[in-house]
């Protein structure tokens, strides 16, 4: 008998669809389930600004009732009003090794996209680029870190099978935070301080939480929005955002560098919260909750690393040799500050295969590749 493709409607159907992630995952060591309360809240229109601009469709597969598979199709208006590209994109692929099961899973995947006059799809994207992107096709011997996904080896083989080409490749650096930012670089930039004094640092300020926050999206924003694929965030999907990872913010781990009391960069690092939740399997019942609330309290106690998902320079700066001042700056303030917390490891990610100006910043301050996200693409 071969699978079924339907489109998730009922409660059953949604249970199918989280399950199917650990039937096809559940096996390897290095697979982080998801929270399923935290996924349910992505994935429910009420719950996610990201449903502002955007919409989409989920579909499991079944064989024998029991899921072997799952996709999701989603249109982002706010990428379409930006480029004027007919694409849609796919995301949450999950499928067992078997290329029939996957064909029918994408066909019913651009079928929807189709369907709404779409004429190409891009992916994975879980719901869109800012959230989780990319398929793993190398360093499957690790843990992801938080935001970033994880792959069985075979699931390549099946994404092309069904005929997608790869469009282009994202790195995720690990940089050991002791080694990071040679001395003789530490103390040129604290020249560099010591000399313009228009220059300053400082980390996020909870009692100005909401203000730093907009900044953080400011910057970003404005950094960003040359980069392949960018759509701007929403103060809306920020402070949703914030909202969730609020208890796992540290601020001494968020810095701002600003020229003239204007800031002009940052860098955020968050502690990995796949490292809170790895023995968790998804849930929080029946007594997860409280094992989740006190590591949450004591993250520095079960969390040895961090994953930096948003840095970034104002353009004004761009090429310029106060931009790498501004850069190092707060790379360094994290560095110093994660070394003193007790969190000596940071993924850097993700970072495209052609932006050569990060990729060097990241490389000189000893950051290696150890993973690779691909994206695909398809006409449909």
């Amino acid at each position: 008998m071969s699978a079924v493709v339907r489109r998730v409607a009922t409660g059953a159907d949604w249970d199918a669809f989280y399950q199917a992630a650990h039937v096809c995952q559940g096996h390897d060591p290095q697979w982080v389930p998801p929270l399923r309360f935290m996924q349910a809240q992505q994935l429910n229109p009420k719950k996610n600004p990201w449903f502002d601009h955007g919409e989409a469709a989920f579909f499991v597969a079944l064989k024998d009732n029991k899921p072997i598979g799952r996709i999701s199709a989603q249109i982002d208006r706010t990428h379409l009003e930006l480029r004027n590209d007919a694409t849609g994109f796919f995301g949450f692929f999950e499928c067992v090794d078997d290329q029939d099961t996957a064909n029918a899973l994408f066909h019913a995947a651009t079928q929807w996209l189709k369907e709404k006059g779409l004429l190409r799809v891009l992916g994975p994207f879980s719901l869109n680029i800012n959230e989780e992107s990319g398929l793993l096709v190398d360093g499957f011997n690790c843990p992801p870190r938080m935001m970033m996904g994880h792959a069985q080896p075979y699931y390549q083989k099946l994404v092309e099978g069904a005929g997608l080409n790869k469009s282009v490749d994202m790195y995720a650096y690990l940089t050991a935070m002791d080694s990071a930012l040679p001395f003789k670089q530490m103390a040129w930039l604290q020249k560099a301080l010591d000399r313009d004094k228009r220059l300053t640092l400082r980390h996020l300020d909870p009692k100005r939480f909401d203000e730093d926050i907009d900044t953080i999206v400011r910057i970003f924003n404005a950094a960003w929005t040359e980069n392949w694929g960018f759509v701007p965030l929403t103060q809306r999907e920020v402070r949703h955002m914030a909202s969730e990872m609020k208890l796992l913010l540290v601020p001494e781990l968020v810095w701002f560098a600003e020229v003239s009391g204007v800031p002009a960069a940052m860098c955020v690092a968050l502690p990995d919260l796949n490292e809170l939740i790895k023995d968790l399997n998804g849930t929080l019942l029946p007594f997860n909750w409280a094992k989740l609330g006190w590591r949450l309290l004591t993250r520095r106690s079960f969390a040895s690393g961090t994953r930096v998902p948003f840095m970034g320079v104002m353009p004004e700066y761009k090429n310029k040799i106060m931009g790498s001042v501004l850069a190092l700056l707060t790379v360094g303030a994290v560095r110093r500050e994660s070394l003193r917390l007790g969190f000596p490891i940071c993924e850097m990610s993700w970072v495209l295969e052609s932006n050569s100006q990060t990729r060097h910043s990241i490389e000189d301050i000893g950051g290696k590749v150890y993973k690779t996200y691909r994206m695909y693409e398809r006409a449909i």
